[in-house]
């Protein structure tokens, strides 16, 4: 077992990684002390996979467990999602000694947890994730959020899990489009933070060369968050860095109306078409782009894409790093040296 800490103070938090923890979640939640209900929130893809197991083991625990499922996508990451969440957490007869699992990937994810954090003013969650992206990153830091129609995550709030249970083995079950999903957000990891692991990818270069040490590749991304987090819970300053090739992406999602391209995907297209940008500005040393175009292709991800460059940054005059006409823009000066560049929308000119 590997655990981490995220370290806030009365926020503070275990981030446990280890194989076979999905039957072991519900012991692990009860040695926090935490006893009591436990309503779990999954999805269509996850329930017939995982939602017997882990509530079996919230059961064994000694939780009375609850349940309920959404439609497995993006789309489900709406406001109106919000209705339906809170109609199953009243049913439940969910009180503010309760607890939320959200069991999945980002969407149920932050939808569960904007959900419990706004449900009769906040209920105490923790973080089951169960694909690779989520894993990496949408578990940990405390971002919970749902979409709206003028862009991505523009519904939300800070609140952090009670703990964060992480099984590698649940990735066994992605599709290879699944998995490749989570890939961009640990290439991310390796561009802004992590020489290393980038050259570590590169030389697996393929889901199967790397799938077994993805428990250590798992550990190292939340461990770069961990710290990221620690000095900026708020996202005021470093933690910005995260979002590194998801200006470009969120707007690029927005354009397709959350269909048709998926996050991981359109956060590939972004790092490469913001890094061309930053060479040509002298602003990245030449070659970044062409090194992280091919290591996503390596593991599944084209970095391309048809929709039209001037209609998609029409939608970054909405993203969340636009403050008063000025937009912090995710650069990396090389590999593994993220840095943030105010700027503005004429960056993208």
């Amino acid at each position: 077992m590997a655990v981490l800490t995220v370290g806030l103070g009365d926020r503070s938090y275990d981030i446990t990684v280890e194989r076979g923890s999905l039957a072991a979640a519900g012991d692990i939640v009860a040695r926090l002390g935490r006893r009591g209900r436990a309503f779990i929130l999954t999805d269509s893809n996850v329930a017939p996979l995982w939602l017997g197991k882990v509530a079996g083991s919230f059961k064994a625990a000694g939780f009375d467990v609850s349940s309920g499922s959404l439609p497995a996508g993006e789309k489900t990451k709406a406001f109106g999602s919000l209705m339906t969440v809170y109609s199953m957490f009243a049913d439940a007869g969910l009180t503010r000694s309760d607890l939320v699992v959200t069991l999945g990937g980002g969407v149920i994810g932050d939808l569960g947890g904007f959900a419990a954090a706004t449900y009769l003013r906040g209920l105490d969650y923790v973080q089951i994730p169960t694909t690779l992206l989520a894993q990496v990153d949408s578990s940990v830091g405390g971002k919970v959020a749902v979409d709206l129609p003028w862009g991505k995550n523009l519904s939300g709030a800070f609140w952090q899990p009670k703990a964060v249970v992480i099984d590698p083995d649940a990735l066994d079950t992605l599709s290879d489009e699944y998995f490749s999903d989570g890939m961009a957000e640990v290439i991310k990891y390796g561009c802004i933070r992590d020489a290393e692991l980038f050259g570590a990818l590169e030389s697996a270069g393929s889901r199967a060369a790397l799938s077994e040490s993805i428990g250590d590749v798992v550990y190292r991304c939340c461990d770069i968050k961990r710290a990221v987090v620690e000095r900026d819970e708020r996202d005021t300053g470093e933690r910005m860095l995260l979002n590194f090739g998801h200006t470009y992406g969120h707007a690029l999602e927005r354009y397709y109306d959350y269909e048709k391209i998926s996050h991981g995907a359109a956060v590939a297209v972004g790092m490469r078409v913001v890094c061309g940008i930053a060479e040509k500005k002298g602003l990245t040393e030449k070659g970044c782009a062409d090194r992280i175009t091919a290591l996503c292709r390596s593991y599944g991800l084209s970095c391309e894409d048809k929709a039209p460059y001037g209609e998609v940054i029409k939608g970054i005059s909405s993203d969340k790093k636009n403050l008063g006409g000025k937009l912090n823009v995710v650069l990396i000066r090389s590999v593994g040296d993220g840095y943030i560049y105010p700027t503005d929308r004429r960056f993208w000119q």
